[in-house]
């Protein structure tokens, strides 16, 4: 494909799952002459037991790799992201995380070897692209640099249980004052156990996954966040295969029918934004938040993830993705609706709650995850042909801070004409 759209002048976009935010594998915001190559039925997952590793196809999806892990061993886990049907691609190629973060860091980081085609239509593994190439596509967004038909993953220890419980907690049930210790606890915590919260309206939900029993997280609950209440009659234990769907669905009743069903559950229009977050907000922030900004028409969801732990302690420079050291949690703001005249208010409340939340967010760059697309923070200009460094840098710094440059660099060398580009 790539030797063929070369020879008649059609650039390539590269689609594995379909869900990024923007589209921008599958369409483009100005004029393009361009294919898509859809990976969706490149979905092999080759899982090697013995060596604790597993080949993957970019088609597949990520319950599919999970669902393979889980036939050779309920003890071997990939931390990558949860919602089952995001295409392995994509989310490797940007980074990837899920409940396992704070214990495992995120997807790219474990990936080992890939067979990528670049810009020439040849074939490389690891050894034969250069060390520069195979750091750019572990999280620096793979469809900058070749088609990544295919990843070699390591696969990592999980206890026989798990632990999930979700607790929800309303505004009337001191939701602000809850939500205010749990900035200072949850990037502090065991890099076993992750609580995230999902915000929506007047209300939170406390979500974790801890990799242990009931009987050993209740007392550490009770000693490091007694403020929450958590108590043995919320804990659900399982193995980790099972807490994939009870985290994403609430239910576990069928590992097949969950984990292998490759049907998008996306809603039909959507807006994303994302935040990084390395003080702890005052209070006030929290109020307005609960009391003004998530009851107001058209107001989203907001879901917070805890850093600390292996995520933190991994130099910046290691991969792209550059949110480690001294980050205390991010921020995804998700917004739904269903009607093609009905994004107004959804639409004017992301971009109104993204402008009150500047003051108490990372700074110079306003930082920004590169899997959360978000066509808003900048996009290229092409120029004789070819995107320039300036319109680039960006968005660039905002998603991978100081490695932007590296990514630049080892563009020019491996895609000089820039084959490979989306806005």
């Amino acid at each position: 494909a790539v030797v063929c759209g070369r020879r008649y002048d059609v650039r390539i976009r590269v689609r594995s799952g379909g869900h990024d935010y923007e589209g921008l594998s599958y369409r483009s915001l100005q004029p393009e002459n361009f294919a898509v190559v859809d990976l969706n039925q490149m979905r092999a997952v080759l899982v090697d037991g013995k060596a604790r590793t597993a080949w993957v196809d970019s088609g597949a999806q990520l319950g599919e790799l999970y669902y393979a892990i889980s036939k050779y061993s309920r003890t071997l886990a990939f931390p990558a992201g949860v919602c089952p049907t995001i295409g392995v691609g994509g989310n490797l190629a940007g980074g990837g995380f899920g409940m396992l973060l704070r214990k495992y860091g995120i997807a790219a980081e474990n990936v080992i070897d890939v067979k990528l085609v670049d810009a020439n239509g040849k074939l490389h593994d690891k050894k034969s692209m250069g060390d520069d190439h195979f750091w750019a596509v572990r999280g620096g967004g793979g469809e900058s640099f070749g088609i990544v038909v295919s990843w070699q993953v390591k696969l990592l220890p999980v206890p026989p249980t798990v632990t999930i419980f979700k607790i929800p907690k309303s505004v009337s049930e001191g939701a602000v004052d809850i939500i205010n210790k749990w900035q200072l606890v949850a990037p502090q915590l065991p890099a076993d156990l992750m609580i995230r919260i999902i915000a929506m309206g007047p209300k939170a939900t406390f979500e974790a996954m801890y990799l242990g029993t009931c009987k050993t997280l209740t007392p550490m609950m009770q000693s490091k966040f007694p403020e929450l209440g958590m108590n043995a009659s919320h804990c659900n234990e399982m193995s980790w295969i099972e807490s994939i769907p009870f985290v994403h669905l609430g239910h576990r009743d069928s590992l097949e029918g969950d984990l292998l069903n490759r049907n998008n559950t996306f809603k039909p229009f959507a807006e994303y934004k994302s935040d990084y977050v390395y003080e702890p907000f005052p209070k006030s922030v929290w109020e307005q938040i609960f009391g003004t900004w998530l009851v107001k028409p058209g107001a989203g969801i907001m879901i917070f993830d805890p850093y600390g732990a292996t995520i933190s302690a991994t130099p910046e420079a290691a991969t792209p993705f550059p949110h480690r050291k001294g980050v205390l949690f991010n921020i995804q703001y998700v917004n739904y609706w269903f009607a093609p005249g009905a994004g107004a208010a959804p639409l004017s409340w992301s971009k109104e709650i993204y402008n009150y939340m500047e003051p108490y967010v990372s700074k110079n760059p306003r930082q920004a995850y590169a899997n959360y697309r978000d066509i808003d923070l900048g996009r290229n200009e092409v120029v004789n042909g070819v995107s320039t460094y300036s319109s680039g840098k960006v968005w660039g710094q905002k998603y991978f801070k100081g490695n932007f440059e590296r990514l630049a660099i080892t563009k020019g060398k491996v895609d000089p004409t820039d084959y490979f580009r989306n806005e």
